[in-house]
Formats: C-alpha cells, structure tokens, sequence
C-alpha cells in the first residue's frame, strides 16, 4: 500500500499533471457563486484618459446665448421705437383724418414684423456673440485697468469693431431684402457719415464700458446704449 501510495503521489507530481491541476485550481477561483467563468479584472480608467473623454465631448468654444437673446431683445427694442416714432411723424404730417384708425391699432396693424426680425436676428446670431468675443480678446490682451490700456481699448473698439458692426449689419439687412447689388452704393452714401455719428455717439460709451462695467455685463450694456443707436441705424438702413 505504501508502495501504491508513493507510487499515487508520483503520478500525481508529474509536471503535466500539476500544470492541468493548477489551471483547474484557477479556474474555480475565477468562477462566480453560479458557476459562470469570470473574466480579468477591469483596470482602472487613469485621470488623463477620463480627461480626454471629457475633452472630446465638449465643445471647443460655447455660443454666449445669453448675450445673444439680450443683444437681440435690446436691437428689436430699438428697431420697434424707430418703426412707431416714424409712424407717429406721418401721422401729424397727414393731419387729422375722420375714418383714422386709432393709433395704437395702427401701429400693430402697420407694424414691418420681419423687418424687427432682420435686425433682431442680426442681434442675435452676430451682433451678441461677435462684440462678447471682442471684448473677452481685448481683455485678455489687456488685463490691467490703466489709464493707456483704457484709451487702447477705447480706440480699437472704434477703428475696429465700429466699422466692422455697420459693414455687417448694412449687409446683413440687403441680404434679407435681397439687394445685394445696392449695397455698394448704400456703403458709398450712409455707412462714412453713420460712421462719423457712430464716433460722436460711442466714445463716451466705450469710456464708461471699458472703465466701470464688469466683462460679463458689458454686452448689455452697450446693447442697452445701443436701443438709442439702434434707432438711429434702423432709420437710416430704411430710409
């Protein structure tokens, strides 16, 4: 019996048999409590790539929605007064009619809604977004609150971003009315003088912007401003 046993306990050292016991042992252990073979444990996702997932799902620049709906509300605004004080003008210039209509229905009734949608639309996909963008770059590019970053700042809001906003909105309006070709002459007769008034009316605006009104607020405050200007440019686009 010895013998057999020794014998047992040779056969059962062989290293072919030891390897198949071995992969049998691990088996069982990488076996649930039902029997089903478990696979290798996961590793760990590593802080850089959980970083770079959430890289590649965002967005690489957002859109100021909020600066857009306000700069589009304020220009719709100014684009409403300059509709209704026109109206109100041709009225006492036709003087007192007996089958007028009152005034508040005229004005609703006679009311030019897509032209509001013109310039509310430039407001909001133009206007809004491109003047946030302007002044986040001229903040980063001048951070300090001095007298000579303000005075830069005040002048390249002039020779930059006022040109650029009346060529723009100027286009913008012939595109919808679908008078391209005139537009070289409306630059040739309103866009120097609206420039010129433009200058007159933004730089003490741009002072007061760029001087005490915080980076996030800085949209609605010139569109704010803008209600004013907005009626003097809806009046001479239309004239």
């Amino acid at each position: 019996m010895k013998a057999i046993g020794s014998g047992g306990e040779w056969w059962w050292n062989l290293p072919s048999l030891r390897r198949k016991n071995e992969s049998r042992r691990r088996g069982r252990r990488n076996q649930d409590a039902r029997g089903r073979r478990r696979g290798p444990p996961r590793e760990p996702l590593s802080s850089s790539s959980s970083d770079s997932v959430g890289q590649s799902r965002g967005w690489p620049l957002e859109f100021p929605f909020q600066q857009a709906v306000t700069a589009a509300c304020l220009t719709l605004t100014g684009d409403t007064m300059a509709q209704v004080h026109r109206r109100i003008v041709d009225r006492r210039k036709r003087g007192p009619e007996p089958d007028s209509k009152a005034l508040v229905p005229d004005l609703l009734l006679n009311h030019d809604w897509l032209r509001g949608l013109r310039i509310a639309s430039y407001g909001f996909l133009l206007y809004g977004p491109g003047s946030y963008a302007w002044y986040q770059f001229l903040d980063k590019s001048m951070p300090k609150q001095t007298l000579a970053t303000l005075s830069a700042k005040v002048l390249l809001n002039q020779i930059v971003l006022g040109p650029c906003v009346i060529s723009v909105i100027f286009a913008w309006n012939n595109l919808w009315l679908g008078k391209l070709s005139e537009l070289p002459s409306k630059y040739q007769n309103d866009a120097l003088p609206t420039l010129l008034d433009g200058f007159k009316f933004w730089i003490p605006v741009s002072i007061v912007n760029f001087g005490l009104i915080p980076l996030p607020a800085r949209v609605a405050f010139m569109s704010s401003c803008s209600i004013f200007w907005n009626f003097y440019l809806s009046t001479t686009m239309n004239k």
